[in-house]
């Protein structure tokens, strides 16, 4: 389990557009702000990732998910059930949504997640 100490070195990482490794329930994450565009290149530059190909958003609950995208009813249905756990739903962006384009490969939608 990681300390205070640790979860606040990650944070400084992220704040200064760095990346760092977390564990979801299901892998090993590398992660970045996905709000800094620079940031979520160096994820898909360290994976070796196509840029056509989008990353999850992971998000700390629903509240922080239903801003970053437009949920339809079956949608928020699905977050309100499975939500924190193993599950991505991608649905079409916010108007103003901040997530970099990058992180969903430019497209109109977001893969979203609450670990």
């Amino acid at each position: 389990m990681p300390s205070d100490a640790d979860i606040e070195q990650a944070a400084a990482a992220l704040r200064a557009g760095k990346l760092v490794a977390f564990p979801t329930e299901t892998v090993y994450g590398l992660g970045a702000d996905a709000t800094n565009g620079s940031a979520v290149a160096q994820v898909y530059a360290a994976k070796g990732r196509p840029a056509f190909n989008p990353l999850i958003t992971h998000v700390p609950d629903a509240g922080h998910a239903f801003a970053l995208g437009r949920f339809s009813a079956d949608a928020r249905k699905l977050a309100e059930a499975f939500w924190p756990g193993p599950l991505s739903l991608v649905v079409p962006r916010a108007e103003n949504c901040p997530v970099a384009l990058l992180a969903s490969a430019g497209l109109d939608s977001i893969a979203i997640r609450v670990p």
